[in-house]
């Protein structure tokens, strides 16, 4: 059965790749209230596809037996992230006050 490309099909791999980063995917069915079956067949679906991808940008899936060492490194990696976004906004803000001042 071929696969159709669309906006359904984008956020299921959307739901697919939360899934497999979070390694948790009962809980995240239950937050995205969708049965947990059905986004079970989904991963199973276009896993290869969304960890290829995954792959590609240098991001790594847990699984629900990840390690203490590996969901720390994901911590920190996220965390590193953030403080990046965050000094992306402060330097917008700066940006915006300098341009709004006759």
């Amino acid at each position: 059965m071929k696969r159709k490309n669309g906006p359904i099909e984008d956020v299921k791999k959307k739901y697919v790749r939360m899934a497999l980063e979070s390694g948790n995917t009962a809980f995240l069915a239950r937050k995205l209230a969708v049965s947990p079956s059905t986004l079970s067949g989904w991963v199973r679906q276009y896993r290869d596809e969304v960890e290829l991808e995954m792959k590609m940008e240098g991001v790594t899936p847990l699984s629900e037996t990840s390690g203490t060492d590996e969901i720390q490194k994901k911590y920190d990696q996220a965390m590193k992230l953030l403080g990046e976004k965050e000094l992306e906004v402060e330097m917008l803000r700066e940006i915006i006050k300098k341009k709004s001042k006759p």
